[in-house]
């Protein structure tokens, strides 16, 4: 327990989740006292937050107002318009709502980067942060063990991928290895899942994902058919 303890330590330590190193080195040698780099750390952290903060600060408070919220609409363009018109919201703005979003992440503020994550994919026409930006709701709804909305972010980013015409077959393949690891978390949770699972893994794209990529997650495969009550 102590090695796990300690290595979760130096783990969090190399993150910016430097509170939670400093509250498991407390529980590990009941003291107050801190290492001096988790608390050097801790500042470069906290400084690197208030900085992004301050570029982001000008959409956080029109997204923190339910009624300037209301006033989006589904097509982006008009957003952008109307950001831009009334509220002097530019893309320098929406793109700090993005590095925001992914340092609350890397905090492990997980409800706050879904949330800023979200309405940066209401605003955002970068394609590529876009799907980055997918990627980490999915990645923040699974670590809140939010399922159901997990599965739908899932569902969203395997129908991007599979639809990708220009993108390179490897990078595709790689795409592919990685949602069906990430995909575990949920299909063993959900309680659907082992039929989801099921379903995902002999689909010919996603089955030639595991046999060049990931064989490991056969074993997986094998359980969910064997517990199936289909």
């Amino acid at each position: 327990m102590r090695e796990i303890m300690e290595g979760k330590i130096e783990l969090l330590g190399k993150t910016n989740m430097v509170d939670f190193a400093m509250d498991i080195h407390k529980a590990l040698y009941e003291t107050e006292d801190v290492p001096e780099a988790l608390v050097e750390r801790r500042k470069e952290v906290v400084q690197h937050m208030k900085s992004l903060q301050q570029e982001a600060e000008t959409i956080v408070q029109f997204l923190s107002d339910p009624a300037t919220v209301g006033k989006l609409r589904p097509d982006k363009l008009q957003n952008i318009q109307m950001l831009q018109e009334d509220h002097q919201i530019g893309p320098t703005q929406i793109d700090a709502l993005y590095h925001f979003a992914k340092f609350q992440f890397e905090c492990g503020n997980y409800s706050a980067a879904s949330e800023f994550l979200t309405y940066y994919r209401t605003l955002s026409t970068d394609v590529v942060k876009n799907f980055s930006a997918l990627w980490g709701k999915l990645c923040s709804e699974i670590l809140m063990q939010n399922w159901d909305v997990a599965l739908e972010d899932l569902t969203r980013l395997r129908e991007i991928i599979d639809s990708q015409g220009k993108v390179p077959p490897l990078v595709q393949l790689q795409q592919r290895t990685w949602l069906l690891h990430w995909a575990m978390f949920i299909f063993f949770n959900h309680e659907n899942g082992r039929n989801l699972l099921i379903d995902m893994c002999f689909h010919e794209k996603y089955l030639n994902a595991i046999q060049t990529q990931a064989p490991h997650i056969l074993r997986y495969l094998a359980v969910a058919v064997v517990i199936s009550k289909r």
